[in-house]
Order: C-alpha cells, then structure tokens, then sequence
C-alpha cells in the first residue's frame, strides 16, 4: 500500500539552475568588493628623516646617542614591535605607543665607543609595516 505525493525531481530543472547563476554573481560580486577594499587599504608607514646618521670622531669610552625620527605616513596605527642593533656594543629605545597616522615617533641609538677604529652598525625596526623591517644605521670613527 503506497502513495504518490507528485512530485517528480529533476536532475536540472529551472529553479537549481537559476539558483546557481544568482550565487555565482553574488559570489563574483563579494570577489570585486574584497580586492576593491584590499587594494585601497594603506598600511601604517614609516616616513624618516633619515636612516643613516654620521657621528664623525667620537672619543674613545665616550657614548654617543642618537635618535631617528619618523612620521606615519600610512592610514593605521604604526606599531613597533621590536628594535635590535647587530651588535651588544649598540643599546636601543624606541616609542612603545601606538603611533596614529601623521603621528611622530622615534627610535634612539647609543653607541658604546669602546674599541677604537670605524664602526657601522645597524639597528633592525621590526613593526606592523607592509613589506618587512626597516633598517636603520650608525657610523663614525673612534678616536684616543
């Protein structure tokens, strides 16, 4: 004892493909709108005063300091995260805060002259920054 309801299914009737066509374009429609957004938005940006500073002859046992200044040029909040100098002979500071766009910060170098001679060292800034760490450099020559 059976019954038939009436409904008959198709593999591809009207309705699944229309489905189909209108879920391809809703996709397609969020693909252009994500690579739209993606493409305009600017990451923070460092903009520097400069990123090599000359200390010319210093005098040996003599620490001499020195601080780099930047400005974020990008649209989000600039972040640093880390600074490492290449050698123990080099200490760094650096703003902690979050820097807003067009906001000012600074990265400090002083360097221990201990050893007499030329000297070029270099000091890693590791921040939220499209494109990696930035570089900055310090150099001069130790004299008695």
């Amino acid at each position: 004892m059976g019954f038939n309801i009436g409904i008959q299914v198709l593999p591809f009737n009207i309705y699944s493909i229309r489905m189909k066509k209108n879920l391809v374009t809703i996709f397609s429609l969020f693909v252009i709108i994500f690579i739209s957004v993606a493409a305009t938005f600017n990451y923070p940006k460092f903009l520097w005063t400069e990123t090599t500073h000359d200390f010319g002859e210093i005098k040996c046992k003599q620490p001499v300091s020195y601080e780099f200044e930047f400005t974020n040029k990008g649209q989000g909040f600039l972040v640093i995260s880390n600074v490492e100098a290449s050698c123990g002979c080099t200490v760094t500071e650096y703003t902690k805060n979050p820097v807003p766009p067009n906001g000012k910060g600074k990265v400090k170098a002083t360097y221990d002259a201990i050893n007499l001679g030329v000297f070029n060292k270099s000091i890693t800034v590791t921040a939220n920054v499209e494109g990696g760490p930035e570089y900055l450099y310090i150099k001069g020559t130790v004299k008695e």
